[in-house]
């Protein structure tokens, strides 16, 4: 099971980070997202699906040629846990790399699109000063504090990752006969 898990896992961390790093390179030699970045998530979570149909693959590899055609809900879930923990650790070290290497100023434009996007939303006051002030927080937060860093990253992935495993487990789990 743990093979599964690194030889998964680790492809799964491959291809998203891979496809991270081109389309992030790309963004940052001045493509400009007129959509306030809705493309740009749309193709990144299609590309963590992508990436993550190996946790599918894992599992089924694991309960057929490994585990003689049968795998409860529990061990598959378990499986699946782990290649999406690799898989996504490979994406958190990735974007560090990016981030504090090549990107260092994405926070900051990041941050004063969302500041943008409030002041056209029509949000005033309170309301706005509070927001902008979690903004603000967030973004010295994200620069600043390596462990936010990390599960603020995480967050945006390993969820997908959970959820494909949830599906996979339930789909895979064989008794045994």
């Amino acid at each position: 099971m743990k093979r599964n898990s690194l030889v998964f896992g680790t492809i799964a961390g491959v291809i998203i980070s891979t496809f991270m790093g081109i389309s992030m390179a790309i963004m940052s030699c001045g493509s400009t997202d007129s959509d306030g970045g809705t493309g740009s998530m749309i193709i990144g979570f299609s590309a963590m699906i992508v990436a993550f149909s190996f946790i599918f693959v894992g599992i089924k590899n694991y309960r057929d040629k490994q585990n003689a055609g049968v795998i409860t809900f529990g061990k598959a879930f378990l499986l699946g846990l782990m290649i999406s923990l690799i898989a996504s650790t490979l994406y958190v070290i990735t974007w560090a790399v990016e981030f504090h290497f090549f990107m260092p100023d994405f926070i900051d434009k990041y941050s004063a699109m969302q500041i943008k996007e409030l002041h056209e939303s029509g949000v005033s006051g309170a309301a706005l000063d509070e927001a902008i002030k979690s903004i603000e927080n967030t973004q010295l937060n994200y620069k600043n504090n390596p462990f936010f860093f990390a599960m603020y990253t995480y967050m945006e992935i390993l969820p997908v990752g959970i959820i494909v495993t949830l599906i996979s487990s339930a789909i895979l789990k064989k008794k045994q006969a």
